[in-house]
């Protein structure tokens, strides 16, 4: 197989990492890349957003799979245009992508097919997002209803603060993301992250895995793109995994080629385990970021056999294998992220760092500059290690992070506190 990776991620280089593997790959190409990606596929410096320039580039390099790693192109309708053009894509269309896209639109079909999630309404304005905010009370969700990079998302504590998270929104913030919002009630529980292959028919479950989305240790400060995350989830027991598939996965994908709109790729459900079982906490239409890095690590089995079954409609004869191991990813991000930070500081010492057996470093937001490896955006490591426990996975990634040699980064220290808590 000829394979484009679409993206420039951390996600995108352990799916890299692993899809080099595959004895089914012969020419691997990544659209735009990093410097860790190219150390397995040929990094091609493109504009993502050029949907004609890409077909141009499966054409001239004889693509027979296009994998999307990030959900933005996806909402803008690459998939669609590349299989226009009869190429394969491992990734939903940009009407099946509003999962993710829209966050209205999933409530809506929660709503319709009666799957579990918090209480909400859409709204167009601030006075009326603020009214309901009033009937329902603090603490109250106020999302950005599109694409916001992850930012767009605020758990208010007190309606002052939920007030300023719709002006903020209406005054724009997000863009056209923020130009309608979501206010949906506070769910209470523990939160995981739940992950499907799809065909458009049929489902695969493809693990667990819980993320640290606060900046700082204890889970205090913003919210970030996340930093760290481990599988499995141990708070998905298999009950909860029946229980996800039954009364949130399958009405959802069955809902979805009702409306005449099959999703095909990653499902992602962002899950809240309640008292009364799992709600819907919201969905996303490709691999978790940094999630994706310890699904990757576990994974037995090939992955580019499993996106070519999904493509092909044949998911119905896939299993999945994962090794018995926890892995656990810790995002090393760049001093100030959130908030401002700079580029181009220098990063050293990877490959003593990446040495020891089940440890791999995987580049987030890096780049060359002199040929010398520089920081290149706010979350810029992810490193993953496999251990016998979490407690392990975790000792051995942050033994990995003392032997970096980065003065402008910083991680948090308490990955996998949950998981480890419940071991001890």
């Amino acid at each position: 197989m000829n394979v484009l990776l679409i993206g420039s991620g951390g996600r995108e280089h352990s799916l890299a990492w692993k899809i080099a593997a595959s004895p089914l790959l012969e020419t691997f190409f990544c659209v735009p890349g990093n410097p860790g990606i190219a150390q397995h596929a040929t990094c091609i410096d493109m504009d993502v957003d050029d949907h004609d320039a890409i077909v141009s580039l499966c054409r001239e390099k004889g693509i027979t799979l296009v994998v999307v790693g990030p959900e933005a192109p996806l909402v803008a309708g690459l998939s669609d245009r590349l299989e226009q053009a009869g190429f394969p894509v491992f990734g939903p269309s940009a009407a099946a992508a509003q999962l993710e896209g829209s966050k209205g639109f999933t409530k809506d079909l929660c709503d319709r097919f009666g799957i579990p999630t918090g209480a909400y309404m859409r709204l167009d304005n601030a006075s009326k997002a603020k009214a309901y905010a009033r009937q329902m009370g603090a603490p109250i969700v106020i999302k950005a209803d599109g694409l916001a990079a992850g930012k767009g998302v605020t758990v208010a504590q007190t309606l002052e603060e939920a007030f300023s998270a719709i002006d903020e929104c209406f005054e724009g913030a997000f863009g056209v993301a923020g130009a309608e919002v979501v206010v949906e009630e506070f769910l209470t529980g523990e939160e995981a992250s739940f992950f499907c292959i799809c065909d458009g028919t049929q489902v695969l479950p493809f693990g667990t895995a819980q993320d640290h989305k606060a900046v700082g240790d204890g889970d205090t400060g913003p919210n970030t793109g996340g930093m760290g995350a481990y599988s499995p989830a141990p708070v998905m027991t298999d009950e909860l995994v029946q229980r996800t598939m039954d009364e949130i996965i399958k009405p959802t994908l069955a809902g979805m080629e009702e409306m005449g709109l099959p999703f095909r790729g990653v499902l992602y459900a962002g899950l809240m385990i309640t008292e009364s079982g799992p709600q819907l906490i919201e969905y996303n239409v490709r691999f978790g970021d940094p999630e994706c890095q310890p699904l990757m690590m576990r994974l037995k089995d090939d992955v580019l056999m499993l996106m070519k079954a999904a493509v092909d409609g044949q998911l119905w004869t896939m299993s999945t294998r994962w090794k018995d191991e926890t892995a656990l990813c810790i995002v090393m991000a760049a001093r100030g992220y959130p908030g401002t930070y700079q580029k181009g500081t220098p990063i050293g010492n990877l490959d003593e760092a990446s040495a020891d057996d089940g440890v791999e470093i995987f580049h987030a937001g890096t780049a060359l500059a002199d040929g010398r490896l520089v920081a290149n955006g706010g979350r810029v490591l992810g490193v993953t290690a496999l251990g016998a426990s979490a407690r392990e996975a975790q000792q051995k990634a942050y033994r990995a992070v003392d032997l970096i040699d980065w003065d402008d980064g910083f991680c948090r220290w308490d990955i996998g506190w949950r998981a480890i808590a419940r071991e001890s």
